[in-house]
């Protein structure tokens, strides 16, 4: 897992940190009380679903494709308002009887700024202090949530740090996390607003994932080309990078899509 994120992901320090120590530490722990909780934060493009992705491989030989490892995309699996009763009772099913059959499950949930509100607190007791629950023990299983949910906030302290001529890895998760934690719980389009998850302490770790600036983008195409076979052409490289839009639109410090359409411009630029 350490290697994976220090050779793949760029510019997100604060995530390999509080990652890492969080996975790390919650397998070595023999006697956990209640499964790994971890909410990841930031802009589409910052490198949230490819963290859970490196975690799934990390952790399952199949990766993200075993049956062990399940995702859920709030607006494909729960898109409509008045079937939340039929979801709530969905989800809990399926999260006792995977847990059932392998205590080392591993939950994503995508999009949770797009989730109705309450329906991820219909799994609470899975995420509670309790030893077993209706004769099953979650204290093994590993839930990731994914949201956009206080990018801003997290966009807030990033800029902060740079107007001050602050070095960027000299942020600390504790510069953003409790304000993260707090922008979540607020926020009426999160999954999370007013949760008892937040409100019980039942989240492990708020992870910000801070906007990533021309030189990660420069880094993402250089993989990509690489990563396709292609020579590394630095004239392409930067025009690509250059192609991309950036804000605050005074400054031009951070990418708005991350490195989410790196992939479609790099097929206009060769022929594959």
């Amino acid at each position: 897992l350490q290697e994976s994120l220090d050779k793949k992901l760029f510019g997100q320090h604060l995530v390999n940190k509080a990652v890492v120590k969080a996975v790390r530490g919650f397998l070595n722990n023999t006697k956990a009380k209640k499964p790994l909780a971890l909410s990841l934060h930031g802009w589409t493009g910052t490198g949230k679903n490819f963290v859970s992705k490196i975690v799934a491989e990390s952790l399952y030989r199949r990766g993200l494709h075993s049956k062990y490892v399940h995702q859920f995309v709030a607006t494909l699996h729960f898109p409509h308002a008045h079937k939340i009763d039929l979801y709530k009772d969905q989800l809990q099913s399926w999260i006792r009887g995977n847990v059932s059959i392998c205590p080392r499950s591993l939950f994503i949930f995508d999009e949770m700024d797009k989730m109705h509100a309450g329906l991820i607190d219909s799994i609470k007791p899975f995420l509670d202090y309790y030893e077993f629950l209706d004769g099953v023990s979650y204290r093994q299983a590993i839930f990731i949530f994914l949201s956009n949910a206080g990018a801003e906030k997290i966009t807030e302290v990033a800029l902060d740090f740079w107007r001050n001529g602050r070095a960027r890895e000299d942020i600390k998760l504790s510069d953003i996390q409790n304000a993260l934690s707090v922008s979540v719980f607020n926020n009426k389009n999160s999954g999370f607003w007013h949760s008892t998850l937040i409100d019980r302490n039942l989240i492990d770790y708020f992870v910000p994932f801070l906007p990533l600036e021309y030189k990660h983008v420069k880094m993402c195409v250089r993989v990509e080309i690489e990563s396709r076979g292609y020579a590394v052409d630095e004239d392409i490289l930067s025009r690509i990078a250059d192609e991309m839009t950036y804000f605050p639109r005074e400054e031009r410090i951070y990418s708005d899509k991350g490195c989410k359409t790196v992939d479609s411009k790099l097929d206009y630029y060769f022929d594959f």
